[in-house]
């Protein structure tokens, strides 16, 4: 679903009051939704419901915060100590202001964002194919809230009745209007 922003909403009524008043309705109604959007899990029955959904976003993954502890035990299991990432003091005074996630840290958590957003009843197995395209477009400083975006680029028939799955996930730092990764993700799901 589509919504509007307030800025879209015609001013009905026969005066600034009531048109105030229809703003105030409908900004409650797009927070409503989107609150509405982020809880829901949805549920497929069978893999063949998805090739319906073809260029559509199918779901909204629920709000993930990244810590400092994470951050350090990333480190840890990448090698990857870069002071921005590890080094809280110094981090303060570079140029993010905080410490921030390494952006293969970000790229991680979709399994996270997709097991929050999409359940597949009828699969046995799912394994990750691969990625076709990864950008990272803003930093992640420690402490930010995190969800995605699950946009079905396309979905492919394969072998032993499996289904091979491009998703473009579009992961959000709550507050900003510039993504802070954008990646083409590729799983296949046998039944």
């Amino acid at each position: 679903m589509r919504s509007k922003t307030i800025g879209q909403i015609p001013n009905y009524g026969p005066n600034k009051t009531q048109a105030r008043l229809n703003r105030y309705v409908v900004k409650i109604q797009l927070i409503h939704t989107k609150k509405l959007q982020n809880t829901l899990m949805r549920t497929f029955q069978t893999l063949r419901e998805l090739h319906d959904l073809v260029g559509q976003e199918v779901a909204v993954s629920d709000w993930t915060t990244i810590t400092q502890e994470q951050i350090n035990r990333f480190a840890d299991a990448t090698g990857d100590h870069q002071w921005i990432h590890v080094d809280v003091e110094r981090a303060k005074a570079g140029p993010f202001g905080a410490p921030i996630a390494h952006g293969f840290l970000t790229l991680s958590l979709l399994p996270k964002f997709f097991e929050s957003s999409v359940r597949f009843e009828q699969t046995r197995m799912a394994v990750n194919y691969g990625l076709n395209r990864v950008r990272f477009m803003a930093p992640v400083p420690v402490g930010s809230r995190l969800r995605a975006r699950l946009n079905l680029l396309q979905c492919q028939d394969i072998d032993n009745q499996g289904i091979q799955i491009t998703w473009l996930v579009t992961v959000e730092r709550e507050g900003q209007d510039k993504p802070v990764c954008i990646a083409e993700s590729i799983t296949r799901r046998y039944p």
